[in-house]
């Protein structure tokens, strides 16, 4: 008796040649960029410099950013992205209590603001040619997109609640931590506590849903 032929799965979807080749290309630039500031400010370091430290010519490193400012910022949203990373594996080792889930969360973000020296460096510039605007009076993209990955990781593991809500909180905490992160008011344990109590009732109410 004939059996039925099995049907073999298709292979993963990849990236395309092109698209990885750009995508290896931000990542050395980015990451010399990194190394750069692992010593000076960013006002000191010039474009030149970062194409020689990833071995591209400095029209390369043009061609794929425009502008000083357009590196600068997609430096900071590579950097807030690592963060995210840290506190969406925190939120979901703790499933099943919301509210310790997103203070840990919290105190790894200030922790790691806190203890990272070029954070810390970046933080710290003053005046317009440093990248501490791209978080304060022109960080609107750097914000927004912390609130929607931070909306999209609550959702994803407690889809019972409502979006109205997560977008509520997680627009509060980002802002909180931006704000905790350029004045610390003391350890970050200390801190996320603080948000616990503040925070803490609103996160049970709107979590308490049933599945």
């Amino acid at each position: 008796m004939a059996t039925q032929a099995q049907s073999i799965p298709d292979p993963p979807e990849r990236a395309s040649y092109p698209a990885a080749a750009r995508q290896l290309l931000r990542d050395m630039l980015l990451d010399a960029v990194r190394r750069l500031l692992a010593e000076r400010h960013w006002p000191d370091v010039t474009m030149a410099e970062v194409a020689r430290a990833a071995g591209v010519s400095r029209q390369t490193l043009y061609n794929e950013f425009r502008s000083r400012d357009e590196f600068a910022e997609a430096f900071v949203l590579r950097e807030e992205e690592r963060l995210i990373t840290a506190v969406e594996a925190i939120i979901r080792s703790h499933l099943d209590d919301p509210a310790e889930a997103l203070t840990q969360a919290f105190g790894v973000f200030l922790t790691a603001a806190a203890e990272d020296p070029l954070i810390r460096r970046l933080l710290s510039e003053d005046g317009a040619d440093g990248m501490l605007p791209l978080v304060t009076t022109r960080g609107r993209p750097v914000v927004e997109g912390a609130v929607a990955r931070l909306e999209e990781i609550i959702l994803s593991c407690w889809p019972q609640v409502q979006r109205v809500h997560v977008r509520l909180l997680a627009e509060c905490l980002v802002r909180l931590a931006i704000s905790y992160a350029m004045l610390p008011a003391g350890p970050a344990t200390m801190t996320a506590a603080s948000i616990a109590t503040l925070l803490g009732p609103y996160i049970e109410q709107v979590f308490a849903a049933p599945l």
